[in-house]
């Protein structure tokens, strides 16, 4: 059975059942607890880089890329990567686009301007290029089986006039404070899958939307909060959901399981990071009375990304080559480090440790 985007009002009126509101409530809470630990992080901006690079390598997998979260990370410190160069560059076009939009909040709100913008950097160069990047969609889409007909569809988002109306009507509620942020990004977030108003790309947006939300509101002092490994993970009951609404307008249901996503990704995030505190906290104890502080100054760049050459940690530091390359070879000793691949002054070397933790896949129970 095909089914058509209805032209409800937005947003729903919600019946607030106690069920939902305790959903709402350990959401709410998760999400603190992570912004508690965000706020104590030594240096925040540096862990929140490979929490990006982890969203950015997720993402793109639901799309259907195989980059891995390593492959990235080893490709951005000067590493070779035998993977498809045209999977590396949609993950890279991802974090640029989200990197891209943190910055532009600062300037604009997030708005439909915004998401123009973030998608024609998303589509840049790689699959979905000539889909019109940064621009709403001007014919009927639909959704459904690989080359199937309209007629074959699984769903058929609005007409191009309605999909301008309900664009114009998402874009105010957007805007409104009177819901509770989760809530409110929750139904955003299903809405504009709804509307699909991209020719290609909408989900990468629609994920980034989500991100970019809880930067706005300042749900969390450093972006570490994603929703794509729970996506993913629970990739059926994410698009039924979805479906539900615009079939029988379930919001409910929809809400209800998005708000179970942000509490356990909230805690996947925690542990992840009070991982790497504790790791990184160990790695600074080792290398603490060193009679020069290049060694320490290294590991806090692990934080940024595990994979560094020492040309590039020489460049970063502000160091001589030769001062880089004495400290990687102390961390190395100290089993902190380890060479995985090139030769000479190309060598790459990994944190493996900490690729661990960042690879390790989510523990979400079940629903």
């Amino acid at each position: 059975m095909t089914v058509v985007f209805t032209t409800a009002s937005f947003p729903p009126d919600l019946v607030w059942t106690p069920e939902l509101v305790r959903y709402l409530s350990d959401a709410d809470r998760a999400t603190g607890r992570l912004a508690g630990e965000g706020s104590h992080l030594p240096s925040p901006h540096l862990l929140m880089r490979p929490f990006m690079r982890r969203e950015a390598v997720l993402s793109s997998r639901i799309e259907g890329t195989q980059t891995t979260l390593g492959e990235l990370l080893a490709a951005e410190a000067g590493g070779r990567v035998e993977r498809s160069p045209a999977d590396l560059q949609e993950v890279e076009n991802y974090v640029s686009a989200l990197e891209y939009g943190i910055d532009r909040l600062r300037s604009l709100p997030l708005s439909l301007r915004l998401l123009r913008e973030l998608h024609a950097r998303l589509m840049d160069g790689v699959r979905g290029q000539h889909s019109k990047p940064g621009e709403f969609r001007r014919s009927q889409n639909w959704i459904g089986p690989p080359g199937c007909a309209l007629e074959e569809a699984t769903y058929v988002p609005p007409s191009v006039p309605e999909m301008l109306e309900a664009l114009n009507a998402w874009e105010r509620a957007l805007g409104d404070t009177s819901l509770p942020p989760l809530a409110q990004i929750g139904l955003a977030h299903c809405q504009f899958e709804a509307i699909h108003p991209f020719l290609d790309g909408n989900g990468r947006v629609g994920r980034l939307l989500i991100t970019l939300f809880l930067v706005e509101r300042m749900i969390l002092p450093t972006p570490m909060l994603y929703l794509s490994a729970y996506f993913e993970a629970t990739r059926n009951e994410y698009y039924n959901r979805l479906l539900a609404v615009s079939e029988s307008g379930d919001w409910e249901a929809w809400l209800r399981y998005f708000l179970i996503g942000v509490a356990r990704e909230s805690d996947d995030a925690l542990g992840r990071v009070e991982r790497l505190n504790e790791l990184l906290r160990g790695w600074r104890s080792v290398v603490a009375g060193l009679p020069t502080g290049t060694p320490a100054a290294l590991v806090d760049l692990l934080a940024e990304n595990p994979f560094w050459t020492i040309t590039k940690a020489a460049q970063r530091l502000g160091v001589a080559y030769t001062t880089a390359q004495r400290a990687v070879e102390r961390l190395e000793r100290e089993s902190i480090l380890e060479q995985v691949a090139g030769r000479l002054r190309d060598r790459v070397y990994c944190a493996r440790a900490i690729l661990d933790i960042l690879e390790e896949p989510a523990e979400l129970g079940p629903q």
